[in-house]
């Protein structure tokens, strides 16, 4: 502003950019503490979500370990209907699918795993599932198809993925392939992920490669 001004022409000056701009200021301002306030009542919403999800959880954990099956399947269902979106559903889901295993329930144990692999948010929870399940499908001589499963980029369970691989080859009479998918397990970047001692006794118990024999002149 022009320091030669008057005063009289300053304050008119600053009433006259307040009347073209200052609607715009307290818009301004108003909108952004409605924003502000939104975000701070969503992030409690959310915090409030976790804790009681977190709280569910635990309740269906100690359903668990107390074998009240019934309770665990209403915790897991109260879980998916109020928190989705939150880990705890798809953890539960791995935990009633353990259950079902324990009891013998082999179709509804991989149900449950083939819903978290399916519709989990979490792709490392998708992950966990989907080797599970191939690990239930092998249990029950069904090959091909935890191979099928197992066919995918498993980024850090890359190591798992290949022993369970190798196990499977081993079922199927393979031991050349599941020689190459322990090794694989072995330099895997997430090899500590596993147990390198019980991955090497398998490579160690696999029949030894037989050269074959020089070719003989006659």
């Amino acid at each position: 502003m022009d320091e030669f001004l008057s005063e009289k022409e300053q304050l008119e000056g600053i009433r006259q950019w307040w009347r073209d701009n200052g609607w715009h200021l307290v818009g301004g301002i108003t909108l952004g503490a409605a924003v502000l306030v939104g975000w701070n009542q969503w992030t409690a919403y959310e915090q409030r979500q976790a804790e009681s999800a977190a709280t569910l959880y635990q309740e269906l954990r100690a359903a668990a370990i107390d074998d009240f099956d019934n309770e665990v399947a209403d915790h897991l269902e109260r879980l998916r209907i109020n928190y989705a979106s939150t880990p705890y559903a798809d953890q539960g889901g791995l935990l009633m699918a353990r259950v079902y295993l324990e009891n013998n329930n082999i179709q509804l144990a991989s149900d449950e795993l083939r819903y978290v692999m399916e519709r989990s948010a979490d792709a490392e929870l998708a992950l966990v599932a989907r080797l599970r399940l191939a690990r239930v499908l092998t249990y029950e001589e069904a090959y091909q198809e935890a191979l099928a499963l197992l066919d995918i980029d498993a980024g850090m369970f890359s190591g798992r993925y290949n022993e369970v691989r190798g196990d499977i080859h081993v079922a199927l009479g393979n031991p050349d392939n599941a020689r190459l998918a322990y090794a694989q397990a072995l330099t895997a970047g997430d090899s500590e992920m596993i147990d390198r001692v019980l991955v090497q006794m398998k490579l160690d118990d696999l029949p030894a490669v037989i050269s074959p024999d020089p070719e003989i002149n006659p």
